[in-house]
């Protein structure tokens, strides 16, 4: 079993930068992938971010491409997302998620390739 538990949300301007963590205990943090998701009032849970088991491979939903950025602390079992030149329109809860894999350089996209999430933080943007 794998908790996850999410910080770093809050009430920031446009054109502002979060830095959301994702905290794990539980398990061998090193053999998970992990992703970020984000579900805006109203609508579906969406991709927003993932990474592989070794950390060497990410990806990245185009609506943040370029302003978002993915690392991993493995001394501290932490995975960061790092939000730049934050929009309106990002403003959601953001979840962590991680699943058990065996493949280095997989990244998962769907909600269903996750097994374990965190409880969500909350992220507003004001324009």
């Amino acid at each position: 079993q794998v908790q996850l538990v999410e910080s770093g949300g809050g009430l920031v301007q446009a054109g502002g930068s979060l830095r959301l963590s994702c905290a794990a205990s539980g398990r061998t943090f090193s053999h998970y992938a992990m992703g970020w998701f984000r579900q805006a009032a109203g609508k579906e849970r969406e991709f927003v971010a993932a990474m592989s088991q070794s950390g060497e491979s990410t990806d990245f939903a185009a609506s943040v491409k370029g302003r978002f950025t993915i690392s991993r602390e493995s001394a501290k079992d932490t995975v960061y997302l790092h939000m730049n030149s934050l929009r309106p329109e990002d403003t959601a809860v953001y979840y962590c998620a991680a699943r058990f894999s065996v493949y280095y350089s997989t990244r998962y996209y769907r909600t269903q390739e996750y097994d374990y999430w965190g409880q969500g933080t909350q992220v507003t943007v004001s324009s």
